[in-house]
């Protein structure tokens, strides 16, 4: 059986990366202070993650013994069976390093918190100044976020003013569209009034030239050219 279709390195791999978020977990926890009550959140949440996973683990052992009672039954070796124990055995003492240390953090963080509720109620000196100090550090923050958000609204009212001169250019572009329409549909029926005008004459030319004798035809041929020219001129170049 491949390792793609064994159960064992099936849940192998889930409890691995049970055990890589436990640790992303951790090491986000040491980051935060012990009274923060994200902390205090985030701790429930490693013991609860750290029952699971160890259940987990114990399961996958017992399936581990199952297997060693008839090996080739199952296709693999005593090699295989001890490299898995020695795998669970890893991973059960990766979640205890970590069970371990948030008690501790957490018994040193009560202990620490204890120590820091008794410091403030002592009307000493050095509470009042560090009350002072945290005021002046919010103030200071507060100051900052004021001055963000102006510049935050500062660079709104710039981006508005740009969308609306892009609007406008778009409605000129829009409007000059509209008018090169215009023109071009005049065009196109003077175009069109053109050529019914010139079928016309030369319907009347041929009519005429069936009709009129050889110096008659070549009289009314030069004088509807020279018509033809006129109104050539007129239409073309006025």
């Amino acid at each position: 059986m491949s390792k793609a279709q064994d159960p064992f390195y099936i849940v192998k791999e889930e409890i691995q990366e049970s055990i890589d978020k436990l640790q992303s977990s951790f090491h986000q926890w040491e980051r935060i202070r012990p009274e923060n009550e994200q902390r205090v959140r985030l701790t429930k949440e490693l013991f609860t993650n750290c029952e699971s996973i160890e259940w987990q683990v114990d399961e996958l052992d017992k399936a581990i013994s199952v297997a060693a009672r008839d090996p080739s039954l199952y296709g693999i070796d005593e090699v295989e069976l001890e490299n898995r124990r020695r795998w669970t055995s890893s991973a059960r003492t990766q979640v205890g390093n970590v069970k371990k240390a948030v008690v501790a953090g957490k018994e040193n963080g009560n202990s620490a918190s204890a120590m820091h509720r008794e410091l403030m109620r002592l009307p000493d000196r050095s509470n009042r100044y560090t009350v002072e100090d945290n005021d002046d550090f919010i103030s200071s923050e507060s100051d900052r976020q004021m001055l963000l958000i102006r510049q935050q609204d500062e660079e709104l009212d710039e981006l508005s003013a740009s969308v609306e001169r892009i609007g406008g250019v778009g409605l000129t572009i829009h409007e000059e569209l509209l008018a090169q329409e215009k023109i071009i549909d005049d065009l196109g029926n003077e175009m069109d009034s053109t050529t019914n005008r010139l079928d016309f004459v030369q319907k009347k030319v041929a009519m005429v030239m069936k009709t009129a004798s050889a110096t008659g035809q070549c009289m009314m041929i030069s004088f509807l050219l020279g018509l033809f020219i006129i109104l050539f001129i007129l239409v073309f170049f006025t």
